[in-house]
């Protein structure tokens, strides 16, 4: 972060040239007719992100950024477009190939993470983690990396929300296959619909006999990616009313995490 921080001259968050120079082509061309935007695209991406970082509000951003007003228009704009998603899934891949793998996965790992949102419009109560809140149902490759992100109210099963999972990921990552679960997930209704999806589900126990902290196989990546995402204090609670607001902040903060990873690397 450091190093970081001395090549933008400002805050560890703001995008560098190399970060710049591969996600320019996926910003949103100004339009042919009428005035040109006058707001800089990357200084409004250098603000969203110092935000999702920080964990400030809106109107708690540094004044060099602008307006807080224009940096939320912005943003909504980037949302709309799925920018934020297309920078997080196209990092994906690169990273993958960068680390000799195929782009597209074949075998992943299901869980989720109950969160307080105490703003949500939509939220309910969890009852083994007395929350009141969201749950975020993930799927991640076999090194941690999101592959796909379900956001629920926390009243929803574990094995609910991986039902909503399979009915999406395949359309996003077509050759995952092979899925890894804890126990959560062993349930008649969802074993079924991955048969019919054509999904092997593999159920990963705990061993409760031997004595001591075990790391389970698979299971810990995906606890990981969490402590990745939780690293960025807008995501260790959902501040956000709406649920498509979470979400792009989820693919902000782990896009981010991995554009850094293939520019400095």
């Amino acid at each position: 972060m450091a190093d970081i921080a001395r090549k933008t001259k400002r805050y560890p968050t703001d995008l560098t040239d190399e970060e710049w120079d591969r996600i320019k082509p996926l910003m949103p061309k100004p339009p042919k007719r009428g005035r040109p935007p006058g707001a800089d695209l990357r200084e409004m991406l250098n603000a969203i992100r110092y935000l999702a970082r920080s964990g400030g509000g809106w109107r708690m951003l540094p004044k060099e950024f602008g307006p807080w007003q224009t940096v939320y228009w912005w943003f909504r704009r980037f949302v709309r477009r799925m920018l934020f998603q297309t920078i997080h899934d196209v990092s994906v891949m690169l990273d993958r190939e960068r680390a000799g793998r195929e782009a597209s996965p074949t075998a992943g790992v299901v869980d989720s993470q109950t969160i307080k949102a105490p703003h949500g419009k939509t939220r309910g109560y969890d009852a083994a983690k007395k929350t009141v809140g969201r749950k975020r149902h993930v799927a991640v490759d076999t090194d941690g990396r999101l592959l796909m992100v379900n956001l629920t109210t926390a009243d929803i099963s574990d094995s609910a929300g991986a039902q909503l999972i399979l009915d999406g990921v395949r359309r996003q990552w077509p050759w995952l296959k092979h899925l890894f679960a804890d126990g959560a997930y062993d349930r008649t209704k969802l074993l079924d619909k991955a048969a019919f999806r054509d999904f092997i589900l593999e159920i990963v126990r705990r061993t409760d006999t031997e004595p001591g902290f075990k790391v389970l196989p698979r299971r810990w990546v995906v606890e990981r990616t969490f402590g990745w995402m939780t690293r960025w204090r807008r995501l260790v609670r959902d501040y956000e009313a709406r649920l498509d607001v979470s979400h792009a902040m989820i693919h902000v903060a782990m896009g981010s995490l991995l554009l850094r990873r293939l520019a400095h690397q």
